[in-house]
């Protein structure tokens, strides 16, 4: 199964139109669409518009999609070069704009690829323990992705891994093929790094989710390396860093996010969902 599939992204006989009914599989617990799952199908429309993989895609969270409504992608290619596409995707529900995504799409050829830095030292997936649930619901994406703690349990070497900081291997056991639609989704995960940090006390929001893409390679599970840099003003900024079980960095991704408190007596606005038409 690919991406598209997995997320339920249909093309339509416009081929700048495509659809994305919000299921249970592709949403958060609270029933709306989870936000790596709308960056994700953006990049597969505009991917499947161009014909060109996704270099960078930036999302802007506008509104939350609840599930059964549908959420309709209308791809403009602004730029579309020799190697080189300049595009955006505006996912909408009705006449409400949902999410809007703009991002470079292309391949050149360069004589050398390189990448820096190195993936923390932690265990195999198989030696680290499961990442427990904070939700009940059990039909959701989070229960379509198997997640086991690298940092701060899994680790080789723990205390030398800074505060805000943590690691988490992470696999989508359906899926067949990497690609940048999925790692948009495996790279929504600054939020619940946030939750972490504060010791559950908090939850947050996204408001927006870019993803580079640096080398879809294929492995069984990626660690997801991720750090909160900072909270400050009511809102949270952190980093992801995708790597394979091989050590090849995929992809980088970053998020600055509404963070919320769930202590009691804390004022938590509801969200705001859009309803089917």
């Amino acid at each position: 199964m690919d991406a598209r599939n997995w997320l339920g992204l249909e093309p339509s006989h416009n081929p700048h139109r495509w659809h994305l009914p919000v299921s249970k599989g592709i949403s958060t617990g609270h029933r709306a669409m989870f936000g790596g799952s709308g960056l994700g199908a953006a990049i597969a429309a505009m991917e499947g518009t161009s014909g060109r993989p996704v270099v960078w895609a930036t999302a802007q969270y506008l509104l939350f999609a609840k599930v059964g409504t549908v959420v309709d992608f209308d791809v403009t290619l602004a730029v579309h070069g020799k190697k080189t596409t300049q595009a955006r995707a505006v996912g909408h529900v009705g006449g409400a704009e949902i999410i809007t995504v703009n991002a470079a799409l292309g391949s050149r050829s360069y004589p050398e690829d390189k990448t820096y830095g190195l993936p923390p030292e932690v265990q195999e997936p198989e030696s680290c323990p499961k990442r427990e649930r904070f939700s009940e619901v059990t039909d959701s994406l989070d229960s379509r992705i198997e997640q086991r703690w690298a940092i701060p349990v899994g680790a080789d070497e723990p205390a030398e891994i800074e505060p805000g900081r943590i690691a988490v291997w992470s696999r989508m056991p359906e899926l067949l093929e990497p690609s940048a639609a999925s790692f948009a989704v495996l790279g929504d995960f600054v939020p619940m790094v946030i939750s972490f940090t504060q010791a559950g006390k908090a939850g947050s929001t996204s408001l927006d989710n870019t993803l580079r893409v640096i080398d879809v390679a294929p492995s069984d599970w990626y660690l997801l390396d991720i750090r909160v840099d900072a909270i400050a003003n009511g809102f949270g900024h952190g980093i992801i860093h995708i790597w394979s079980q091989e050590g090849n960095l995929c992809a980088i991704g970053s998020q600055s996010c509404i963070v919320r408190s769930r202590e009691p007596g804390t004022h938590s606005p509801p969200q705001r969902l859009v309803e089917a038409p």
